[in-house]
């Protein structure tokens, strides 16, 4: 980002009503009216504001019959959004938090005016119902699978092996953190088909045992040597067993991973696809799984191998 737009940028949030929307529609997709009620504003005057965040590209919206849904824009210039998160970080008033309190109301109004799955029809994955969670549809999907024996390498504190347990017949978590193992094992100990160790991904000490599915959900940044890393994985494979790794794609924003204590900057497809093939593995699919709306727009990778039988 040069002085110019940088500037412009902070002449067009000296106003406290523009920052006051854009904090809203971080958060919420919202109509003129709504945000109106929300602001104690008339209506005319946020149409104003709106439509000069929307020139400078901050503001998107959405046309929704007769009605317009107004969102902040998450996939504009990412130096942009790096300088209004610092902003948005540094800031604490009574305004901005009285807007955040009224928001519920305004949003329960236009659920009993339209249907709550009429509201959020096309954006349902972002807003949250009774019950309905990303838990509860993990929970729910893991039933439909039978996972034999499974590797979880960087197993951190034992979620996906809490997950996985009712449906695997055995389970071994491995990472390298003392501290980690130990939260892990508390988690986990209810579950007579799972075993928790310390060790190093690069040279596992599992000795005869072999998997018909190893996991490496995320291991790979924190790895010191990748191609090591999936070798190790491929040959704790029974033949025909799998590999599942995901993982950060190729980036270059070391400051936003350095506080995780990540290895690298992610990876490219290419090179997942390279690190299976070495390892003498068949590769199945090998894709992005999603990018973050948020800059700085982190994608995911994952890469499906298979040993050969």
């Amino acid at each position: 980002m040069d002085l110019a737009m940088a500037s412009s940028v902070l002449r067009l949030l000296a106003d406290p009503t523009r920052v006051r929307l854009l904090a809203l529609l971080e958060h919420e997709e919202l109509t003129v009216a709504e945000l109106a009620a929300v602001l104690h504003l008339a209506q005319p005057r946020v149409s104003t504001h709106l439509a000069k965040l929307k020139e400078a590209g901050l503001v998107r919206d959405r046309r929704a019959g007769v009605s317009a849904y107004y969102r902040a824009n998450n996939d504009g210039n990412e130096a942009q959004h790096r300088l209004l998160g610092s902003l948005r970080e540094s800031i604490e008033d009574a305004l901005l938090r009285e807007d955040n309190a009224r928001l519920p109301d305004v949003l329960a109004n236009r659920a009993r005016e339209e249907g709550w799955a009429d509201t959020v029809a096309g954006d349902m994955e972002r807003h949250y119902s009774p019950g309905r969670t990303w838990e509860t549809l993990a929970r729910s999907l893991l039933q439909l699978l039978a996972t034999g024996d499974v590797l979880d390498i960087a197993s951190g504190d034992g979620i996906t092996a809490e997950l996985l347990a009712p449906h695997a017949h055995s389970i071994v978590c491995v990472d390298s953190s003392e501290r980690v193992v130990e939260a892990a094992a508390k988690r986990l100990r209810t579950f007579t088909n799972v075993q928790v160790r310390q060790g190093d991904m690069h040279a596992l000490d599992l000795g005869e045992q072999r998997f018909d599915l190893v996991l490496m959900l995320h291991a790979l940044t924190y790895a010191e040597h990748p191609t090591r890393a999936v070798a190790e994985a491929a040959r704790l494979l029974r033949p025909g067993g799998r590999l599942l790794a995901v993982t950060l794609g190729q980036h270059d924003h070391r400051t936003a991973v350095e506080p995780f204590d990540h290895r690298n900057l992610g990876f490219s497809e290419k090179q997942l696809d390279g690190y299976a093939r070495a390892a003498g593995l068949e590769v199945l699919s090998c894709v992005r799984l999603s990018r973050e709306r948020k800059a700085p727009h982190f994608e995911v990778i994952s890469l499906l191998a298979r040993k050969p039988a």
